[in-house]
């Protein structure tokens, strides 16, 4: 829930500054600036929460901790890249991808009990996947909204 409200409130946030420095709102700029905190901020859990995440990797993937810091390192790229007008396009259908790769982990999770920054089986359970789910479905309409225009 945190990373919806940082990603909202940053968007408004640009939104008015945006308005401020060049008189008019700068949507699709916002847009991607908000997402890109917001990956920043996701990216920053993936180094102090490392245990935790570890543990939502599916079983038959390796190397979990190096899949959880990989990724973390993965989502500033992809952060840096949504700010590169000239890389703008292939970013985008990456954090399209890498969204919907991190949904196994999150039906692990769920399925698991998995609370992540405690790494124990004391989560929410399946019931989290309600929420979780159309999240992952509203971040990927973001990104095609803010760097696809559509």
């Amino acid at each position: 829930m945190k990373p919806f409200f940082l990603l909202i409130t940053v968007f408004v946030i640009c939104l008015f500054v945006t308005r401020f420095q060049t008189g008019d709102y700068l949507h699709f700029l916002s847009g991607r600036i908000a997402m890109s905190i917001m990956l920043v901020f996701t990216a920053v859990g993936h180094f102090i929460f490392t245990k935790g995440m570890a543990m939502m990797v599916p079983d038959f993937l390796r190397y979990k901790k190096g899949i959880v810091y990989f990724s973390g390192l993965l989502e500033i790229l992809l952060a840096v890249g949504l700010l590169l007008p000239d890389y703008l396009q292939v970013t985008a259908w990456a954090l399209i991808a890498f969204l919907i790769l991190t949904i196994p982990s999150n039906i692990k999770a769920a399925n698991e009990h998995i609370d992540y920054q405690k790494a124990t089986n004391h989560g929410p359970g399946p019931k989290y996947l309600w929420f979780r789910i159309p999240l992952q479905l509203f971040f990927i309409a973001w990104v095609c909204v803010f760097a696809f225009g559509f």
